[in-house]
């Protein structure tokens, strides 16, 4: 056995068992993250600090060293199931004390389509920034995107496609919100492989995002936007 495993994390203070958890998340484990998570609660800790301090804090590293090329997608997912593990402690008691969230985010990959490796990511990765996810999973068509815009009224909402044949769908749904007259009331987001910024912007999206880290640096730019934009009408 290593040193590693020896470790005994309630022998270390709340500073060093934070940056455990973010290491320990970063390895993608999962047991390690759950205890320390535990440890930090039964210490006191607010469920919303432990979220913050801890697991957010741990997927931002992640993030940057995905989008620089350190770690690649497999070991992305397995930070993400850590980071989700910790979540399945936190969030019945997040509830409770009405912690707050980012924002809130609807995603699902288009009709036709049932490519999610990607599209999970995304998921992950934006509950590891702190935003509520509603991932509707794959092959959506139009009629389960508004109902669940509807149902949820989320800040972001994010379509996938992996196949050309199916990219041209977000134009059909995103057009139908047009029709509905709700465009405007969500920030559209839309991301995979064969997909560009110049077909975000033929199809009426408002964004592009090349990769998990990018979407979640978007979104999180849209609702720094949302917040400066309502400041003025509360003073």
């Amino acid at each position: 056995m290593s040193d590693e495993a020896d470790l005994d994390l309630r022998e270390l203070d709340d500073e060093e068992l934070v940056k455990q958890i973010q290491d320990d998340l970063y390895d993608g484990l999962k047991d390690e993250v759950v205890e320390g998570v535990n440890i930090l609660l039964e210490r006191g800790w607010a469920p919303y600090d432990v979220l913050t301090k801890a697991l957010v804090g741990g997927m931002a590293i992640v993030g940057v060293d995905f989008r620089d090329g350190i770690l690649f997608v497999p070991e992305v997912l397995l930070a993400a199931n850590s980071m989700k593990a910790g979540m399945f402690v936190l969030r019945p008691l997040l509830a409770e004390t009405g912690a707050p969230t980012v924002g809130k985010m609807v995603i699902g990959t288009v009709k036709g389509d049932i490519h999610d490796i990607g599209k999970n990511l995304v998921s992950m990765m934006m509950e590891g920034a702190g935003f509520e996810v509603i991932d509707l999973g794959i092959n959506c068509d139009v009629d389960k995107y508004l109902a669940a815009l509807e149902a949820h009224k989320p800040d972001i909402f994010g379509m996938s496609a992996l196949l050309t044949t199916t990219m041209p769908y977000m134009k059909v749904v995103i057009d139908s919100m047009v029709e509905h007259g709700i465009r405007d009331d969500y920030v559209v987001l839309v991301g995979g492989a064969p997909l560009n910024e110049q077909f975000a912007t033929a199809v009426g999206a408002d964004a592009y995002c090349r990769d998990a880290s990018v979407a979640v640096d978007t979104a999180k730019r849209f609702m720094d936007k949302k917040h400066n934009q309502r400041q003025p009408e509360m003073a």
